[in-house]
């Protein structure tokens, strides 16, 4: 067993001990974090959505460059990814953009997206498969990309984009496999980076200063 793994068992072990702390009466329940123990003897939501914020974010960046490194194998322009997501707020014309603050907008939007849609599966992840082996965590987060794919593109924009802007470019401009493909190097990469989302309580040294 790994370091990491013997950290997931142990802070288990901690939740266990202080949910039967509350059961016997000895912290009122919803009164943990006031009682000052910690860690939060139940999961630490709070924590784990900024940390999905954050993985998202980065998630989001590898996914961007996946994207343009394609686009230019490919003789596209490289920030097409971008053109195509901007038809959302600007129809057909966000297609011609060349450059300038809008494509940079565009990334900034697309960043900002990343970080909402890495919330629910780095919860996920953690939630119900933080001390499940490697594959099948690999597997979940596959799974979870696969799906993101088919909400956002085939349960969403495939009925809203032409509902309030006349045309479906997103879904028609990009082809399934480079959608799903992106989803799940969105996914994959979450899936890398969860140590960095790790739960790792303080503790005050022994003798130490608060």
């Amino acid at each position: 067993m790994d370091r990491e793994a013997k950290e997931r068992e142990l802070a288990k072990l901690q939740d266990a001990v202080r949910e039967l702390e509350i059961e016997l009466g000895q912290v009122p329940v919803g009164q943990e974090s006031q009682s000052g123990i910690w860690p939060p003897p139940r999961y630490y939501a709070p924590y784990h959505v900024l940390a999905g914020c954050v993985l998202g974010m980065l998630a989001a960046c590898t996914s961007l460059l996946f994207n343009v490194v394609g686009s230019v194998l490919i003789g596209q322009y490289p920030l097409q990814l971008i053109r195509v997501y901007l038809t959302f707020p600007m129809a057909g014309q966000a297609l011609h953009v060349e450059g300038g603050l809008l494509l940079a907008l565009g990334c900034c939007l697309y960043l900002a997206t990343g970080m909402v849609l890495g919330i629910p599966i780095h919860v996920i992840l953690t939630r119900w498969f933080g001390v499940a082996p490697l594959a099948v965590r690999f597997a979940a987060a596959t799974g979870l990309g696969l799906a993101l794919w088919l909400i956002n593109f085939y349960g969403i924009l495939s009925w809203l984009q032409p509902l309030l802007f006349g045309g479906s470019w997103i879904v028609e401009q990009t082809p399934w496999w480079v959608a799903a493909l992106t989803h799940l190097v969105f996914a994959w990469t979450i899936w890398l980076l969860q140590p960095l989302g790790v739960f790792i309580p303080y503790h005050q040294p022994v003798g130490g200063r608060a």
